[in-house]
């Protein structure tokens, strides 16, 4: 890259790829002197009208003069930068610092004039605003804080820009020419813009993915067999409704069509346009078929191809070459190394992956890193109770691989608006910004449920192929922030089906309330076990007894349902026996007709080894035809296993949708738990009995349009625990719709912190604050520790006692056994000088020199409960409050609370009882219960200051004592360094490769 001596470096950190309005990719970089021969093709290419809008004159070229100017910059007082697809200008921006008079100025002025060029071919496409938003962040960074812009009133467009940015603007009209003035700090309505067009962009760039018009399946072989054969006949046998194309360059000229597919040497050959490009080609030929789709104009990849990030540090590489490459031309990449995509839609039955039977249509999205763990939730929910219908199919399903582009980020922005998703079930291996996760998490879980298993959460390490940021934070703690922000977590994929079918099947339930009733005592008896378990209130099992009727199940549940102080109810069955029994048939209508007279509350049943009932309890109640599921060739099956060796992961490529028969003692009903990191097993195509898998009656009738299917469980604890779930959601979904609110304190002073904290960093990078600075910094925002005075022999020991006022207590401040009550190292209520003279000789005598216990006095606080505060910023998850007892009981048992910053008063308020250990402080076993309200209020000073000083890194204040009235703070640590960079509160980017 040129430069000349009198500019900056150039500044490679503002290169980014964005998502466009319309979900296609750009490139954002800065506009260098290499850059000539592109701005003048690029204006050649403007339109005319778009020339006179941008020089207010008819301005048919640039001169030599011109083009000088725009393309040298010194990067500080003259910024330029262009969006680029293919490496040619799509728009251009600008900005010039101007002082008084809008003449031009240098630092320290503080404000510029911008302007907007884009290409007449991508004018709508959400170009401008991208652009808006980077130039913006680069002029914050080179200390300019306002924008000024004149555009001609005919500009509409333009002036839509820069009013919908949501930034504080002022608007004028003067001498024809609308002028716009605008602060560039981030405000909350800014950011709501941005967090919207993101959403948009992302979703569409992912919709473009599920919903192409024509696919091209790359690397199909010319004889049967091989994942692009196989891939070939699954997108054919699934009854894809857009246009389907074979391509292979060793194709003979001759070649018309394969399989009845169209056949083409290259996708250039193709007529018409391509959305979709499946490559299945090995690793070493896939740049060339991506240059071939990027001068196509294919807008999204799938790669199934292995050999990347997951086959080592050369792999990697190309990994990241392969993304580099894709985005240059505008394309979004799933994979590499994927299982594939489906999409169930009647518009468009998608089956674009190595699973050779397409899903029955329904209403719950899938997405997997690993397409082991992929196939395997398809297989489950695939045969539940006989065969999912209705409601309880697959919308749509995402296997990411090792998702270098396309996350599982990106597939939630697309759920969220998506008409045909009502439930979000996800397996992760790796977060890759759990800050933005979060963030999409908690919108998403608002208006659906979401559930998360995640592997791989105790190998420390992500897997091969994941490129993510470290967090330092145990798993622990993210799991608690997920469930912060509405995330039902759960620890299995089975747990994962169980919660995901209840959710999609049933209404949620308005509390913890519960009605068990069936024919098995024992039965009930065990899910009233499971149900105290969980936390719920269940009410005494009704026992209907061994004799009872189809009838007397009816009468039993609508009695439940219809009972005020029952939020939902779980049904035990056990097999009739003796001649008159009523079939399952008999029994599962009874359940869905006596739900259908309550259909607020959910219901669920629990059923021993009654064959046909779950299959019946999903038919009875289908609002889809029952003949949903496809039938893939056995050919397929066959091949895939071949398929495998090839490029794709190999025990997701030869596990068919309906995997392995369950075990005898799981009947018909949902598989048994399976590892995570297990594969699926290899399928056997009957059952060991030599009975076929069961599918649907064939003349079983629809339910009418908006009944709920009844789920089945084969264990009262699986059926139990899915409920604990369901209700914890509804109660989140309860309390998020008012959050609380952050207060605001007189007595804090926030600038004076800030002048404390500039201070102190202007002499260290990093640095953990004495005892008397961080005093003074936490007495800024009223937080008051009790002092500690230094006690290296027991003479100054006893002039600190004096200063402080008996009684006192001593304390050992050594590593070792700082905070270790239990090891000795304290002493209380120390009365006179008698008795800490005493106790300075016991503390010496047990632990050693004074030297090694750093010894220190302090007055004695009221007695109380002692507990710990702590604030961390995360360079991934970002801050994180926490809180519990103090205590190493506390600490093995790990049973600490955690919030997100900024903490609302709300949040502060459950902070504190959602810790198991929290009856301590509210008056257990007759203890007088603390003053809650004040350890609230210090929840909330901490978080303001981390919060308002993103510097603050750490604060550690332990123990602070909670007395029935007040908290006396004993110790503080603070830690200052300058902070991560928060990516959330910059320009929309994607992950950087």
């Amino acid at each position: 890259m040129q430069t000349s001596p009198d500019r900056h470096e150039y500044p490679a950190h503002w290169e980014a790829d964005v998502v466009l309005r319309d979900g296609g990719t750009a490139r954002v970089r800065p506009i260098t002197v290499d850059d000539a021969e592109r701005l003048v093709s690029f204006y050649e290419q403007v339109s005319d009208e778009s020339k006179y809008y941008r020089f207010f004159a008819p301005y048919p070229r640039l001169s030599a003069k011109d083009v000088h100017r725009f393309t040298h910059h010194d990067f500080v007082d003259r910024v330029g930068l262009a969006a680029t697809i293919g490496g040619e200008f799509i728009a251009t921006v600008r900005y010039d610092r101007i002082g008084a008079g809008g003449a031009p100025a240098s630092a320290p002025a503080d404000e510029a004039e911008v302007a907007f060029l884009v290409q007449d071919a991508h004018q709508g496409r959400g170009v401008a605003s991208a652009l808006l938003e980077h130039i913006a962040a680069v002029a914050r960074e080179r200390g300019i804080r306002r924008f000024a812009a004149e555009v001609l009133p005919a500009n509409t467009k333009m002036i839509k820009v820069f009013m919908d940015a949501g930034y504080t603007q002022k608007r004028s009209f003067e001498d024809g020419v609308v002028r716009l003035e605008f602060g560039l700090e981030p405000t909350d309505r800014s950011l709501a813009v941005q967090y919207a067009r993101e959403q948009r962009a992302e979703g569409r760039s992912v919709q473009r993915l599920l919903q192409p018009g024509s696919v091209a399946v790359i690397g199909t072989g010319r004889t049967p067999g091989g994942v692009g054969r196989s891939i070939l006949g699954n997108i054919r046998d699934a009854g894809y409704t857009g246009r389907l194309h074979a391509v292979n360059k060793a194709f003979p000229d001759d070649l018309e069509e394969l399989d009845g597919v169209p056949a083409r040497r290259s996708v250039r050959d193709i007529d018409g346009p391509v959305d979709l490009a499946v490559v299945t080609v090995p690793a070493e030929h896939v740049p060339e078929v991506v240059a071939e789709c990027g001068e196509h104009g294919v807008q999204g990849l799938v790669v199934i191809s292995a050999g990347y990030a997951d086959s080592g540090p050369e792999g990697r590489e190309r990994q990241r070459a392969l993304v580099r490459q894709a985005r240059t031309y505008g394309m979004r990449i799933i994979g590499p190394n994927a299982f594939g995509i489906i999409n169930t839609s009647a518009e468009v039955r998608l089956n674009a992956s190595l699973a050779p039977e397409m899903p029955r249509p329904g209403r719950i999205g899938l997405f997997a890193q690993s397409g082991a763990i992929g196939i395997a939730l398809l297989s489950r929910l695939h045969r539940r109770g006989g065969g999912v219908t209705g409601v309880t199919g697959v919308s749509t399903f995402v296997s990411s691989g090792n998702r270098a582009d396309v996350s599982g980020n990106d597939v939630l922005q697309y759920w969220y608006e998506d008409p045909e998703t009502d439930v979000a079930l996800m397996y992760l291996e790796s977060i890759g910004n759990p800050r933005k996760f979060t963030r999409l998490a908690r919108r998403t879980a608002a208006v659906k449920p979401l559930v998360v298993v995640q592997g791989a959460r105790h190998g420390g390490v992500a897997p091969q192929g994941h490129a993510v940021r470290a967090t330092r934070l145990p798993h622990a703690t993210v799991s608690a922030l997920l469930r912060q922000a509405g995330v039902i977590r759960v620890d299995t994929i089975t747990d994962l089906v169980d919660a995901g079918l209840l959710l999609a099947r049933q209404p949620l339930p308005a509390g913890p309330r519960v009605a068990i009733l069936g024919n098995s005592e024992s039965l009930g008896l065990l899910t009233y076990d499971a149900c105290l378990s969980e936390g719920l209130r269940p009410h005494p099992p009704l026992d209907l007894t061994t004799a009872a009727s189809a009838q007397d199940f009816h009468t039993a549940l609508s009695r439940a349902l219809a009972d005020d102080t029952c939020d939902a109810v779980v049904v035990t069955a056990i097999p009739w026996v003796g001649e008159g029994a009523a079939g399952d048939a008999a029994l599962a209508e009874a359940l869905r007709s006596a739900a259908a007279t309550k259909p607020g509350k959910p219901v669920l049943v629990v059923h021993v080894e009654l064959g046909g009932l779950a299959q019946a309890l999903s038919a009875a109640a289908s609002t889809a035809p029952q003949a949903a599921a496809s039938t893939a060739p056995q050919a397929a099956a066959s091949t895939a296993p071949q398929a495998a060796a090839s490029t794709a992961p190999q025990a997701a490529a030869s596990t068919p949708l309906q995997a392995s028969p369950l075990p005898p003692d799981a009947a018909s009903v949902e598989g048994t738990p399976v590892s995570p990191d297990a594969a699926p097993v290899q399928p056997s195509p009957v059952p060991p009995d030599g009975a076929p898998v069961p599918e649907p009656p064939a003349d079983a009738a629809e339910a009418p349009e908006g009944a709920h299917l009844i789920p089945a469980y084969p264990a009262a604890e699986r059926a139990v625990r899915a409920l604990a779930q369901a209700v914890a959601y509804a109660q989140w979904r309860r309390d998020a719709a008012d959050p609380g609110k952050v207060p605001e304190y007189d007595d804090i002073d926030e600038k004076g912190a800030a002048e404390l904290i500039g201070g102190h960093l202007a002499r260290g990078q990093g640095l953990t604050l004495g005892a008397d600075a961080t005093c003074d910094l936490l007495g800024r925002y009223g937080i008051h520790v009790h002092r500690a005075l230094p006690a290296p022999t027991p003479d100054d020991a006893v002039t600190a006692a004096g200063a402080l006022g008996y009684p006192v207590a001593l304390k050992a401040t050594a590593p070792h056994l700082r905070h270790r009550a239990d090891l000795g190292g304290v002493r209380l209520d120390l009365a006179n000088e008698e008795q800490l003279r005493r106790a300075y000789a016991e503390l010496t005598d047990l632990f050693g020199a004074p030297e090694e216990l750093r010894p220190v006095v302090q007055g004695m606080a009221p007695r109380g409960v002692d507990t710990v505060v702590r604030a961390v910023i995360d360079p991934a998850a970002g801050a994180v409050l926490s809180f519990g007892l103090a205590g190493a009981a506390t600490q093995l048992l790990g049973d600490v609370a955690h919030r997100l910053i900024p903490v609302t008063d709300r949040e502060a308020t459950s902070l504190i009882r959602s810790i198991r250990t929290a009856p301590l402080l509210f008056g257990w076993r007759g203890s007088a219960p603390v003053d809650a309200y004040a350890l609230e209020k210090l929840l909330l000073r901490v978080s303001r200051l981390v919060d308002d000083h993103p510097e603050v890194v750490a604060v550690t204040l332990e123990p602070v004592v909670v007395a029935p009235r007040g908290l006396s703070v004993l110790g503080a640590s603070v830690r200052l360094a300058p902070p991560p960079a928060r990516d959330d509160l910059g320009p929309r980017t994607l992950p950087a490769y």
